[in-house]
């Protein structure tokens, strides 16, 4: 009778964190961005914030979403992609409209110029919706016309995942470049380094395929390195110029 009292209890307390399992990685991921959001709204200040980031994101949840197609997998990451697209969206229109009013005389750039030099720094919002749209409609398409191929696939999975392990490395060579963390978000990283943490446990504990599991484990090590370098440059900083004249322009660049 004991015993039975306790399941009873168990099974409504498992399934209840089963839910908030479930809701942590479907908005989890949206956390790390709301201070880095808040500081360059307050700042007006987009350089410390790598756009290619958004990018990297909305590749590789565009392309989980059609692996999905091909293998079903749990629910939540599938909604974690579409809640991901949309605030990569938001963080690129915010950072567009910030960079934009801050270039003074600068000669407007668009998706259709097909400019590679350029690409991914355009002028307005609109280009990167075009430029995510055409990927989109691509990929789709050749998902559609090779869904029957298990290779092709697994494949897909494969660079899904991939893809959003390499997250960081756009911060992680920015930071390198300009030897400093000036305009990151710390809170971003380091929330960055839990969230995967924790979402490469869910991937190892709930079984998904094993692509997920190797690929969470690379990027929680890609965070830990951007951690570093914000250890390092904060005890090393980088001497300034000897001959600088104009420094609100140096920090621009």
């Amino acid at each position: 009778m004991e015993a039975e009292g306790l399941g009873w209890l168990l099974v409504p307390l498992h399934q209840l964190v089963s839910w908030v399992a479930a809701g942590a990685m479907v908005f989890g991921g949206v956390v790390p961005y709301i201070p880095q959001y808040r500081d360059i709204r307050r700042t007006q200040n987009a350089d410390g914030f790598s756009t290619h980031v958004c990018l990297v994101l909305l590749v590789a949840n565009i392309l989980r979403i059609l692996f999905w197609f091909g293998r079903h997998f749990e629910s939540p990451l599938l909604w974690q992609s579409i809640v991901m697209i949309l605030t990569m969206l938001l963080m690129l229109k915010l950072c567009t409209e910030v960079r934009v009013a801050n270039e003074l005389n600068i000669k407007r750039r668009s998706f259709s110029d097909f400019d590679a030099h350029h690409f991914w720094h355009w002028s307005s919002f609109a280009d990167y919706v075009q430029c995510v749209l055409a990927f989109t409609g691509v990929a789709g398409y050749v998902t559609y016309l090779s869904i029957d191929s298990t290779l092709f696939v697994e494949t897909l999975g494969f660079l899904a995942v991939l893809t959003e392990a390499m997250l960081g490395v756009p911060q992680l060579y920015r930071n390198y470049r300009h030897r400093s963390t000036e305009g990151m978000s710390l809170k971003m990283v380091l929330m960055w380094t839990s969230g995967d943490t924790f979402k490469t446990a869910y991937f190892l504990l709930n079984g998904a395929p094993l692509q997920f599991s190797v690929c969470g484990l690379l990027q929680v090590l890609v965070d830990l390195a951007i951690l570093g370098q914000a250890y390092a440059f904060a005890h090393h900083p980088q001497k300034p110029a000897p001959h600088t004249v104009h420094p609100v322009s140096t920090k621009a660049l």
